[in-house]
């Protein structure tokens, strides 16, 4: 067959559709992959919504994408890649390498950053193209739906808490338990820290020891959530998966003497965070991007060391559109996964 199929939409918030497409041919220094299956983003609904600069229509979404390479471009030997290894490709889509962030190291706020299903089709597709500095090889513990979701959602909760200010037995809260959350909660654990799980409502609190936590917070209870995390002596490190500037800036008062407000999750509102609340006791508030494709390989090891894994619903790329409306509704538990089996 010279041909796969891709599920695309041709206009600005415009439904999928599942097209054929000619098989292409991988460049230099890059590689085709046989997508087995890829994760459905809350972020793909900005590249679909034409919500970002350089969005083009029409559009192939997916920064979650995992399979097998089947074709290498000229020069991807040399990189050690072969035909056949497991590999995903998440937000963090390859670097310009010549940029001040990429000649300083840090590429993954490379500031022409390659962002799959937005610089080039992403893994709402049974193939896609991918650079060769943003493949990370996939451990052979995690599935393919295992591994997508952890090139961008996984990475970012789990970088997002390596590289913050907490050790363990340090207090450490992550504030909400959806895509991002479950993933944190579990991570925050493993990491060895005295967890906190805060949601909305008492009927989550048993999701939240089941995912490992040692408290829960219910954020719409009749306890403030900075009181309730000072009643357990002061968070270290609060990490806010929730897209809701109003929860993320209920928590900062929770936080300890030096604690960090690490922000994971989106929203286009501001913050409503005084100097004050940060300048007496010394605490700093934190931006986090997603992670390079090493993070995402360090971040798959770690996850089948310690037996972490995403909650997710499988469906398959002919069912794009529905799964695609039922992440965008809320009502996804908690990572869709589109699959080309």
């Amino acid at each position: 067959m010279n041909t796969y199929r891709a599920a695309q939409v041709d206009t600005a918030n415009g439904s999928f559709q599942v097209v054929e497409r000619e098989i292409p041919r991988p460049g230099p220094r890059h590689v085709r992959i046989a997508v087995e299956a890829c994760g459905i983003c809350h972020s793909d609904a900005v590249f679909v919504g034409a919500g970002m600069p350089g969005v083009r229509f029409p559009l192939v979404p997916g920064h979650e994408a995992a399979g097998r390479i089947e074709e290498l471009g000229e020069g991807a030997e040399e990189n050690t890649w072969n035909v056949g290894d497991r590999v995903t490709v998440g937000w963090f889509g390859g670097s310009c390498g010549h940029c001040v962030p990429c000649r300083q190291g840090d590429f993954i706020v490379c500031d022409n950053l390659k962002i799959p299903g937005l610089t080039y089709d992403g893994g709402f597709a049974e193939t896609m193209i991918a650079p060769i500095d943003a493949l990370a090889r996939i451990p052979d513990a995690l599935t393919a739906s295992d591994a997508g979701p952890m090139a961008c959602a996984g990475v970012t909760a789990y970088n997002g808490l390596r590289r913050s200010a907490a050790r363990p037995g340090d207090l450490v809260a992550v504030l909400g338990i959806g895509g991002l959350g479950h993933l944190g909660v579990q991570y925050a654990v493993a990491m060895g820290f005295e967890t906190v799980a805060i949601a909305r409502g008492e009927e989550k609190a048993e999701f939240a020891r089941q995912l490992g936590a040692h408290h829960y917070v219910n954020s719409t209870g009749a306890t403030p959530v900075a009181e309730a995390l000072r009643s357990l002596g002061g968070a270290k490190v609060v990490l806010a998966t929730a897209g809701s500037s109003d929860a993320i800036a209920a928590t900062v008062d929770g936080l300890t003497h030096r604690g960090e407000l690490v922000v994971i999750g989106v929203s286009p509102d501001p913050l409503g965070i005084s100097p004050l609340q940060l300048i007496m006791p010394g605490r700093t508030v934190r931006g986090h991007p997603s992670g390079t494709a090493q993070d995402v390989q360090d971040t798959m090891a770690f996850s089948a060391l310690h037996g972490i894994r995403p909650m997710v619903e499988a469906l398959p790329l002919a069912e794009a559109d529905g799964a695609y409306q039922k992440m965008l509704s809320g009502a996804a538990r908690f990572r869709m996964v589109l699959t080309t089996d």
